[in-house]
């Protein structure tokens, strides 16, 4: 059986995503999944707490959960999918788009329809991060970030006057002016470390930051998550190595320390509290070195998802 006859669709839209660029790209996507014999129900997001929801009966009806918007959406709808034992797809339509292109999702509308509808679910890792005193862990798809990519995080959220290709080269920048580094206590399935670090990343994917290369070596189906510290160094020397990012040649770099491992336990001290970042989302911070643990946990397989 072929998917042109089988399946259904319902496509979740966040309609401020991309500047608002989300609801454009429903329709010719939508059209062309309709011509080949898929249905296509389309629904704007009315916000997170509406969501649980709405998958559940997207779900229930045998329908793809199709995430129209950025990584944050995405990532919100991934755990959500997962949980219900659904599948997912990506209609790229953010900012950064990270994960689509983790995934090799086509930019282009016919491609990507008929990538919907022609090829089979494979499933994918997740990442759950449990901050001490949440409610309950959060999932996560691309990576968990603590430190100067959070701050930098937060100031996208405030950079819409810049064009999109400028908005997270401008943020990173801003972020590392001002930054101070922190004192970070790193276990890693047991192996406990401690780095005076900038920032660590704990990677399900190699992109974030609207296509930095952060962890070259990163798989969303490998087991493993790609933990990157980087060390404190000057100002100027890290502004003068984010261009290497770009294409994942940061790792060289004697202050970039590159780990696996399925478990890790961030703790930190710093002139004030280290923020955390999931995403492009924040998610808070983190404890200080006298707290419990934040935990970051890989879940293999954890997503069934067209691409």
């Amino acid at each position: 059986m072929t998917g042109t006859v089988t399946r259904s669709f319902t496509f979740l839209v966040n309609p401020a995503s991309g500047g608002g660029a989300a609801p454009a790209a429903v329709v010719p996507v939508a059209k062309l999944l309709r011509e080949g014999g898929a249905t296509v129900d389309v629904t704007y997001s009315p916000g997170p707490k509406a969501m649980g929801a709405l998958v559940d009966a997207a779900v229930s009806r045998g329908d793809v959960v199709a995430s129209v918007g950025g990584d944050g959406m995405l990532s919100s709808l991934a755990g959500l999918v997962a949980k219900a034992g659904g599948t997912l797809a990506v209609v790229p339509a953010g900012r950064g788009n990270d994960f689509a292109r983790m995934l090799g999702l086509p930019g282009d509308p016919a491609a990507l329809a008929a990538l919907l509808l022609e090829t089979p679910p494979r499933l994918i890792d997740l990442v759950s991060l449990t901050l001490p005193g949440a409610a309950g862990p959060r999932v996560v798809a691309g990576s968990v970030y603590c430190g100067v990519d959070a701050r930098a995080g937060e100031i996208v959220d405030t950079a819409h006057w810049l064009p999109g290709t400028l908005q997270y080269p401008y943020a990173a920048l801003r972020a590392l002016a001002t930054y101070k580094p922190g004192s970070f206590v790193v276990s890693v399935d047991g192996d406990e470390r401690r780095y005076e670090a900038a920032n660590v990343v704990v990677a399900n994917s190699a992109y974030y930051g609207n296509g930095m290369k952060i962890a070259p070596s990163a798989s969303v189906d490998d087991g493993l998550l790609d933990i990157v510290v980087i060390e404190a160094a000057s100002k100027l020397e890290l502004m003068r190595s984010l261009p290497k990012v770009y294409d994942g040649g940061h790792v060289e770099l004697p202050e970039v320390t590159v780990l696996t491992g399925t478990r890790v336990e961030l703790r930190a001290d710093a002139a004030r509290p280290v923020p955390v970042g999931g995403d492009g989302e924040p998610l808070g911070s983190l404890p200080p070195l006298a707290g419990q643990p934040a935990v970051v946990e890989l879940m293999p397989g954890a997503l069934s998802v067209i691409a």
